[in-house]
């Protein structure tokens, strides 16, 4: 059964696929906003989408309606859609994937994927994640990642990015990167490292720190700087949300000093043992995102 739903398929010169999925790959949505604006910096162009009508568990994923300038009722699904960037400086293009990562079937979706990538030619897979990590928000997000490829691995390791070594259970993102390995097709990975107290936050910093890090491999020029901006803004927003709060600012103190001496976070702070201060923290950004 083919799942994909094709607009057009365009003519790429061994495009770079770039994706991200939300959910559990994707804390504080840093590896999707990150696609995000590439997508929007670029105009990148949809042509194709994975039909989500054997995928979701749509009492668990909804989808959602909303209302059009013309007064009719819009129902959106679970999205999966794939857009395309012609690069005119490079050998190369490029085609972004911004999915959900979905309930059922999870062999077939990925077939889904590598299918396409096998028909445009597909030079190598990118795909992005977020993850918590024993880090603050006054630091720059640590990047993990790791490539099959050794040239690409040993660029990885000059940008002082360490090999994720990550196990347990997995999510969309590692059962794609499964596929392709079995197809001995050429695929990467990077992972955003952000704090434990700010888990349910939308966080632009991950989003900002993916970027650079792809700017630096592949030179694409994307223009971050209204990214930029918002990851300032939110600092800015959380160290007013903790400035009266002595425990969270010792504990994110201690988280600090652990990282400047380069202590593993394996060895870094416990949380803060009440709850309350976590869900004032996202009250706080919850109500300051309201406001603006």
């Amino acid at each position: 059964m083919d799942y994909l739903k094709l607009d057009e398929l365009p003519a790429l010169r061994r495009p770079a696929f770039v994706a991200a999925f939300r959910g559990w790959n994707d804390a504080g949505e840093a590896a999707t906003l990150a696609v995000r604006q590439l997508i929007d910096n670029w105009s990148a162009r949809p042509f194709a989408a994975i039909d989500p009508e054997e995928f979701f568990d749509f009492t668990v994923a909804r989808p959602t309606i909303r209302v059009t300038e013309e007064g009719l009722r819009d129902l959106k699904w679970p999205p999966n859609r794939f857009f395309y960037h012609r690069r005119s400086d490079a050998d190369s293009d490029v085609v972004l994937f911004l999915g959900t990562e979905p309930h059922l079937k999870w062999r077939a979706f990925t077939q889904t994927v590598l299918d396409l990538f096998r028909r445009l030619d597909g030079s190598r897979l990118m795909t992005l994640g977020a993850l918590v990590a024993a880090t603050t928000h006054t630091r720059r997000a640590p990047i993990t990642g790791f490539a099959t490829e050794d040239d690409l691995q040993q660029r990885l390791e000059q940008l002082a990015i360490t090999r994720t070594r990550y196990e347990g259970p997995t999510g969309i993102v590692g059962t794609v990167h499964n596929v392709f390995r079995d197809a001995e097709l050429p695929a990467a990975s990077l992972w955003a490292g952000l704090p434990a107290y700010l888990s349910n936050a939308v966080n632009p910093t991950g989003a900002l720190a993916l970027l650079e890090v792809l700017d630096k491999l592949f030179d694409f020029g994307a223009d971050a700087s209204s990214l930029a901006a918002m990851s300032q803004a939110f600092t800015d927003q959380v160290d007013e949300a903790l400035a009266g709060n002595e425990e969270m600012k010792a504990y994110v103190a201690e988280l600090e000093r652990r990282i400047d001496s380069g202590v593993s976070e394996a060895g870094a702070a416990d949380l803060p043992p009440s709850g309350e201060i976590i869900t004032d923290l996202e009250d706080f950004l919850r109500r300051q995102r309201r406001d603006s």
